[in-house]
């Protein structure tokens, strides 16, 4: 399949500390921000190397985890699953411990997210969405190695094939499967979640088989 690849243009891969582009996000960050001074309360930068073959997108930073950390994925269960899986198919190295001083190194990944800022009840609006997708954009653009990118759920799927200008019926959202997208191949994930595992929606060995088939598809 062939993409459009004029949203993928060089720009800025993260948002101003004090982004102020979408004031529902912008007000609830404040909120934080008077509760818990002592935390990131910022819009989330990516983690690992641009140069990486691998990036993974999730929905958003959590309250607890990454708005707290300053770090993806750190801090709360969903990070606890993931780093866990990262480090067993080798695309980290050290320990997880999370917090974002662990010396835990990401191994040929990167890790990002759709919107960049904590977004109340981890839901963010279709705008919001929208308008962070700038952000995921420039990132996808500034990786020139990249080849496979996981999806941990719907909205960080829909969002990214909007990103490389493909239509979202030509590549629906389907746990486990792996879509062709021009140069890259696309691995979906139902997201690593506690609600989700709690429930049974995903389990650790449905997770690790993702990894796995990217694993084996990199080499």
């Amino acid at each position: 399949m062939t993409i459009s690849t004029s949203n993928l243009v060089a720009a800025p891969t993260r948002p101003d500390s004090n982004c102020q582009l979408c004031v529902r996000l912008a007000d609830f960050r404040a909120q934080a921000r008077k509760l818990h001074p002592d935390w990131f309360n910022s819009p989330v930068e990516s983690f690992g190397d641009p140069n990486a073959r691998l990036l993974i997108v999730g929905l958003a930073p959590g309250m607890q985890g990454a708005n707290r950390t300053g770090r993806p994925f750190t801090g709360d269960y969903a990070g606890d699953l993931l780093y866990a899986t990262l480090l067993e198919y080798g695309f980290a190295s050290g320990v997880y411990q999370a917090r974002p001083d662990d010396g835990m190194t990401l191994v040929d990944s990167r890790i990002s997210n759709a919107v960049r800022c904590v977004p109340p009840q981890n839901k963010p609006l279709p705008a919001e969405i929208n308008t962070c997708r700038q952000f995921l954009s420039a990132t996808i653009a500034a990786m020139p190695k990249v080849r496979a990118i996981v999806l941990l759920g719907r909205i960080a799927h829909e969002s990214t094939l909007k990103a490389l200008g493909v239509r979202l019926a030509a590549a629906p959202f389907v746990h486990g499967a792996v879509h062709s997208i021009g140069k890259y191949k696309l691995y979906d994930s139902y997201h690593c979640s506690r609600y989700n595992t709690n429930t049974g929606v995903l389990t650790t060995d449905m997770f690790r088989k993702v990894f796995a088939t990217v694993r084996k598809d990199l080499g």
